[in-house]
């Protein structure tokens, strides 16, 4: 079959020999892969990656001498099932997987690994047990964006995002787009997002940002000012538990100490907004942390592969809360996948390109520049 393969940070299309499914896996005709910001990062820096993940006990991720199939973002149609497999899906149903495929008793991440090719190709194998259906009359190019937006998903989940809150958004990528998607399909109603670039600012727009800033002229941080709740200064934050005693204290059999604790449980009491780091370039945690009011929930869904540094002071003074997002759960996946066949989430305009097998390495130039969103594969096209 024809697939796209990465060498020594070259992208070639060439033909790889026919994939044949194995005990407990199913060979799947690919309709759709989506180029994922992951595949960018490893394409220019395997090394720097297969060394995290050694360290986390995953010693098979893709290096650069490697010679790989990427791919992590696939939507496909069944072919056939290898031994052991119960089948219960019929041959030509659409189908989504979580991108982890067992091979000789060892779990692999699909289109990052030699041992589990991904889907820039014909065929792809995936795990039966990690198969999802896709829900009847889903457009293959939304299925596709069922993995980046669950990653979203997960994120947003992980931030305990409230309706009431405001949320900011650093960074107009892909993932900060599928962020923005997801939080007002969770019904948050005040989006602020940040961008530098004009395109991924008016991308941002199409998503449901309430608010879009170009930082280079006013800050994130400056719509947010005068929102009640939101605290900038630490005279301000030490002044809100005074006043609070000023009034509980007016009678002396108030049990003030009971109401306060409430009042947290609750979710009365002051609280910052949620942001989203979604850049992943170094120093912009550090910027985030000196920024942000008080009490905000940070979470780090940006990919930064080098060395970073923040003031660890700076976020104690502000009790800010400092979180890290990587992937999702089976959960999420199937929570994202028909939040998006029931119209919860309308996620085309992330898609900003379809390209066959030939146009791949042009696409990653592309996104690489920053010039598109989202691209999808269809091996199908000439």
């Amino acid at each position: 079959m024809r697939a796209v393969v990465v060498h020594q940070t070259e992208l070639s299309v060439t033909e790889v020999p026919d994939p044949r499914p194995g005990r407990g896996q199913v060979l799947l005709k690919v309709l759709r892969t989506g180029i994922c910001g992951s595949d960018l990062h490893v394409r220019a820096d395997a090394d720097g990656s297969a060394d995290i993940a050694a360290e986390v006990g995953y010693d098979h991720f893709m290096r650069r001498s490697h010679s790989v199939v990427l791919g992590h973002e696939f939507v496909g149609e069944i072919v056939s099932y290898g031994p052991g497999c119960r089948a219960r899906r019929p041959p030509g149903a659409h189908v989504v997987a979580l991108p982890l495929l067992r091979v000789d008793g060892e779990v692999h991440m699909i289109g990052l690994s030699e041992a589990a090719p991904g889907g820039y190709a014909e065929y792809v194998l995936a795990d039966e047990d990690a198969l999802l259906p896709v829900p009847k009359g889903l457009d293959p190019d939304l299925a596709a964006l069922t993995e980046p937006l669950a990653v979203a998903h997960h994120a947003v989940r992980m931030g305990t995002v409230r309706r009431g809150d405001p949320a900011v958004v650093i960074g107009c990528g892909p993932i900060g787009l599928a962020v923005i998607l997801m939080l007002k399909a969770f019904g948050v109603r005040h989006v602020v997002a940040s961008d530098y670039s004009p395109a991924r600012r008016a991308l941002a727009e199409r998503c449901g940002a309430d608010v879009v800033v170009d930082p280079a002229v006013r800050t994130p941080w400056a719509e947010l000012a005068g929102r009640k709740g939101v605290i900038t200064s630490a005279p301000a934050y030490y002044g809100t538990g005074l006043e609070a005693l000023h009034a509980l204290r007016r009678s002396p059999l108030m049990p003030w100490r009971r109401i306060i604790r409430a009042a947290k449980r609750l979710g009365v009491a002051p609280r910052g907004p949620v942001v989203f780091e979604c850049v992943g370039v170094p120093g912009v945690i550090e910027q985030i942390v000196s920024a942000a009011p008080f009490l905000s929930t940070i979470v780090v869904v940006g990919v930064c592969m080098r060395p970073d540094t923040f003031r660890p002071t700076m976020a104690s003074n502000k009790e800010l809360q400092l979180r890290f997002s990587f992937c999702y759960d089976p959960a999420d996946f199937d929570e994202t996948l028909h939040m998006i066949a029931r119209g919860r989430i309308d996620a085309r305009p992330l898609i900003t390109g379809v390209v066959g097998l030939d146009g791949v390495p042009d696409a990653f130039d592309e996104l690489t520049a920053g010039r598109q969103a989202k691209i999808l594969i269809d091996p199908a096209r000439s």
